[in-house]
């Protein structure tokens, strides 16, 4: 059931955490930072959180005004959750709260990691040269289509399909996460097949060793 708790305290910091202090709250926002969600995306992302909890933080999170929900127009017609203008309020809140958290060890294995949560890393981490041509790269993630464009040294994430591509990735998020951090396994990815690449090799080079630089 939704909850209606609240810390009956006038600082700030309690006010925004009777909104997105709920177990599962800010990882929903999360899962939205990159662009609208399916409710069975958002389940697939957070395997711990039951339907019924995801679906009472998103009622939540709309009270709130921090999330809505919208039909897409045709032919796709599916109903999505997206961020508000206040919700993306929260985007340098979550992200700084991210990085805080890299200081910490990982939970020992199985643990999960999202595919959002692995592109707004390299979002993030990516530094390409500010002097080289535009790229764009196909990234497939689980079964789910990705554009990275990198040009005047930043890095562009969307969901969807690219136009076109100079090159393209097609593995798992915590796949994705140790090319980032090892750049130089991705010939052994390829090889045991957890990554498959096409187009030029070299741009996913370059790409996951901005990413490590």
């Amino acid at each position: 059931m939704p909850t209606s708790r609240s810390y009956q305290d006038g600082c700030g910091i309690a006010r925004a955490l009777d909104v997105v202090g709920e177990r599962w709250a800010l990882l929903v926002v999360r899962e939205l930072l990159l662009g609208p969600q399916r409710f069975s995306d958002l389940r697939r992302a957070l395997p711990g959180a039951s339907s019924n909890l995801v679906t009472d933080r998103l009622h939540e999170l709309q009270r709130s005004g921090v999330v809505r929900r919208r039909k897409l127009a045709p032919p796709a017609g599916s109903w999505v959750y997206e961020l508000t203008d206040s919700g993306r309020e929260l985007e340098p809140v979550v992200l700084a709260l991210g990085g805080w958290g890299l200081r910490f060890s990982r939970p020992p294995e199985p643990f999960t990691l999202s595919a959002t949560s692995v592109l707004l890393f390299l979002r993030g981490s990516v530094h390409p040269d500010p002097l080289a041509p535009p790229a764009t790269y196909r990234l497939e993630l689980d079964d789910r289509p990705w554009t990275i464009r990198t040009e005047g040294g930043r890095a562009q994430v969307r969901p969807g399909e690219p136009a076109s591509a100079d090159a393209s990735l097609r593995t798992d998020p915590k796949t994705l996460n140790a090319l980032l951090e090892n750049p130089g396994a991705l010939d052994a990815a390829i090889s045991d097949r957890s990554a498959e690449a096409a187009g030029d090799l070299g741009a996913v080079r370059r790409l996951l060793l901005a990413a490590a630089s």
